[in-house]
C-alpha cells in the first residue's frame, strides 16, 4: 500500500516537474476558480501604472480591461483599485469629486464597460475610499475656506449660512498637524498634508453625504470598499475612530450584506485587534506583511532551527486575537502594497526567499492580497511613486506601458518581465502560479481555523487547517536544507502528500514524499498533507 502510494505521489511530482509554469493546474495550464464566497483572492492595482488602454503614457481603465484575461488567469476573483476618482495629485488620495471617474483614467462608461467585464469573470472590485480626508480643492472644503475668509475679525461662523464649516475641523487655535487658511486666523486639520483637509466625521451632514456616496458607487456594481487610514477618523483616539467605522459597517451592511469592507489599521496588533470590534470582515494583517512582518522575519532567520515553528506559533495567536473581537472576522493577509517597499528588494538576492515569502502568504487563511506586479518579483523602495512602478509586462517598450509617476527614480527590476518569465519554469510568477493552484484546489487553506503543529524541528512550519469536520496541514521548510522528518507520535503520522511546491524545477534533486511515517521535504519546500 505504502509502495503504491510512493509511486503514485512520486509521479505527480515528475509531472509538476515537466510542465513547467503549468506546474500542477489543471490540462491547459488553467488554474481552478475558487469558490464564490467571502473569501477572495484579491490583486491591488495603481491603475496609472498597470495598463494604457488609450495611448496617452497614463494606464487606464480600458487597459486594465484589456488585462482582466491576465489577473483571472493568475487564480484571482477580486481587484482592489486604488483610488479612481478625479483628484489633482498622481496617487488620487485627495478626492475632489466623489462622484465621478478621474479623466486621466477615462470616463464613468469606460468604468461600467469594466465592472461588467469583472462580473463576466466572477471578479469582484473593491474601490478605494478615502472619507478621512477630501482634496483641499474639493468644493466642501473651497466653499468652508471662502466663507471664513468673509467673516469680520473675531465673527463666529453660522453653520445656517455655510453648513460646509462643520464638514471639517476648523479652529482658531495653532496646533500640530493644522494649517491655516489664507488670509484668516483660522486653522483646519490635515494630518497628512495641507492638500489633505480631514473631514469631521462626527457631523450628522458629513456621514450622509458618505452615505450618498457608498450607494452611489453600490449601486454601480461594486462589490465593497477599501477603507484608506482608518485610524486617522478621529487621530489620537481609538475609541471614537473605531465608532465612527462601526457607524460605516452597519451602514453598508444595511444596503448590502454581502459588501465586503476591508480597513488600513497601519499599527501594532493589540490595535488592530481593538478595530475589530466594530464588526468589519476584514482589516489588513500588518503583522505579517512589509518588510517588518513575520514572514519576513522568519525568513531572514531561514534555518536557525526555531523561526519557522515561531512563525507558525504567531499564525495561530493572531487569528486567536482578532477572533476575540469579531468571532466572524475574514483575515486579510498581504505581503506587500502602495505604502510599502516591494518585498523582492528586502529578500534579493534569495530568489528562493522571495518565493517562499509570497507562497507563505498566499497559503494563509483569509482574503488574501496581492500587489500587481509582486507574482513577477518586481522592486522598488523609498519614495512612493518609486513603489507604483509600471507594470513590467515587457522588458521593451510597447504601446500599452505607461510612463512612471512623476517624480520616480528610475527603478532596475532584476527578475525579468512577465514577457520573460512566462517560459521559464523556475521564474517568481511560474512559482507563483502554482501557488495559485494551491490555494484554489484547497478550500481549506484560504477557509481553514489555523492551529501550530510543533515538530521538533524548529525549521518547520506546520500549520493546521481545520474545515468542515476535517484537517489539512501545510508543511513549509523554512530552511535551505532538505529535511526528512519522522512523524511517528505526531497528528501528521499516517497522513497521504497530497501536493507540494518547489522553490526550484528539474528533473534533478530531492523531491517531497512519504514514506511511512517519515516525510521528505527539499529546501524551503511546501507540501500539503491530507
Amino acid at each position: 500500500m505504502i509502495k503504491r502510494d510512493l509511486a503514485r505521489v512520486l509521479a505527480a511530482v515528475l509531472l509538476l516537474t515537466l510542465t513547467g509554469c503549468g506546474a500542477g493546474v489543471e490540462e491547459g495550464g488553467k488554474i481552478p476558480k475558487p469558490a464564490d464566497d467571502a473569501y477572495r483572492n484579491y490583486y491591488e492595482v495603481f491603475v496609472r501604472s498597470y495598463y494604457d488602454g488609450n495611448g496617452d503614457g497614463i494606464g487606464d481603465l480600458e487597459g486594465l480591461t484589456q488585462k482582466l484575461d491576465y489577473i483571472e488567469d493568475l487564480g484571482f476573483n477580486g481587484i482592489w483599485l486604488m483610488p479612481v476618482m478625479p483628484s489633482p495629485t498622481y496617487h488620487k488620495y485627495d478626492v475632489t469629486d466623489y462622484f465621478g471617474i478621474d479623466p486621466e483614467y477615462g470616463t464613468l462608461e469606460d468604468f461600467k464597460d469594466f465592472i461588467k467585464a469583472c462580473g463576466e469573470r466572477d471578479i469582484h472590485v473593491i474601490l478605494d475610499l478615502v472619507i478621512n480626508h477630501t482634496s483641499s480643492q474639493h468644493p466642501w472644503f473651497t466653499e468652508a475656506c471662502r466663507y471664513l475668509q468673509g467673516l469680520a475679525q473675531g465673527q463666529e461662523p453660522d453653520r445656517q449660512e455655510c453648513p460646509y464649516v462643520d464638514y471639517y475641523h476648523f479652529t482658531r487655535e495653532k496646533q500640530a498637524g493644522y494649517a491655516q487658511v489664507s488670509g484668516t486666523d483660522w486653522y483646519y486639520e490635515c494630518v497628512f498634508g495641507e492638500g489633505m483637509p480631514d473631514l469631521n466625521l462626527q457631523s450628522q451632514a458629513v456621514r450622509e453625504e458618505i452615505e450618498r456616496i457608498t450607494d452611489y458607487w453600490l449601486d454601480l456594481g461594486v462589490s465593497g470598499f477599501r477603507l484608506d487610514a482608518v485610524k486617522e477618523y478621529e487621530s489620537g483616539s481609538t475609541s471614537r475612530s473605531v465608532e465612527i467605522l462601526t457607524w460605516y459597517v452597519d451602514y453598508v451592511r444595511s444596503r448590502d450584506p454581502q459588501a465586503y469592507l476591508v480597513a488600513e489599521v497601519w499599527d501594532s496588533l493589540d490595535v488592530i485587534a481593538a478595530y475589530y470590534a466594530s464588526g468589519i470582515s476584514s482589516i489588513f494583517d500588518y503583522p505579517f506583511g512589509n518588510s517588518d512582518g513575520q514572514i519576513v522575519k522568519a525568513l531572514r532567520g531561514a534555518g536557525d532551527g526555531k523561526s519557522g515553528a515561531a512563525f507558525a506559533r504567531a499564525v495561530e495567536s493572531v487569528e486567536n486575537r482578532y477572533r476575540e473581537q469579531n468571532p466572524g472576522f475574514i483575515d486579510a493577509p498581504f505581503f506587500s502594497n502602495h505604502d510599502t517597499g516591494r518585498i523582492a528588494g528586502f529578500l534579493g538576492p534569495s530568489v528562493e526567499k522571495i518565493k517562499l515569502g509570497g507562497a507563505m502568504n498566499l497559503l494563509m487563511s483569509g482574503s488574501v492580497f496581492v500587489y500587481y506586479g509582486e507574482e513577477i518579483g518586481m522592486k522598488g523602495a523609498g519614495k512612493d511613486e518609486n513603489k507604483r512602478a509600471p507594470m513590467y509586462f515587457t522588458s521593451e517598450e510597447s504601446p500599452g506601458t505607461p510612463k512612471a509617476p512623476p517624480g520616480m527614480d528610475a527603478v532596475e527590476q532584476k527578475y525579468g518581465s512577465l514577457e520573460e518569465q512566462e517560459g521559464q519554469p523556475g521564474s517568481i510568477y511560474c512559482y507563483y502560479r502554482k501557488a495559485m493552484y494551491l490555494r484554489n484546489t484547497y478550500p481549506e487553506i484560504a477557509r481553514g481555523r489555523q492551529r501550530a503543529v510543533e515538530l521538533s524541528d524548529g525549521d518547520i512550519i506546520v500549520i493546521a487547517k481545520e474545515y468542515q469536520d476535517a484537517v489539512t496541514y501545510v508543511v513549509i521548510n523554512n530552511s535551505p536544507d532538505g529535511k526528512e522528518l519522522d512523524l511517528s507520535g505526531t497528528e501528521l503520522s499516517g497522513r497521504k502528500l497530497a501536493d507540494s511546491l518547489l522553490v526550484t524545477y528539474g528533473e534533478e534533486g530531492p523531491q517531497p514524499s512519504v514514506s511511512g511515517d517519515e516525510l521528505t521535504v527539499p529546501g524551503f519546500g511546501v507540501c500539503i498533507l491530507k
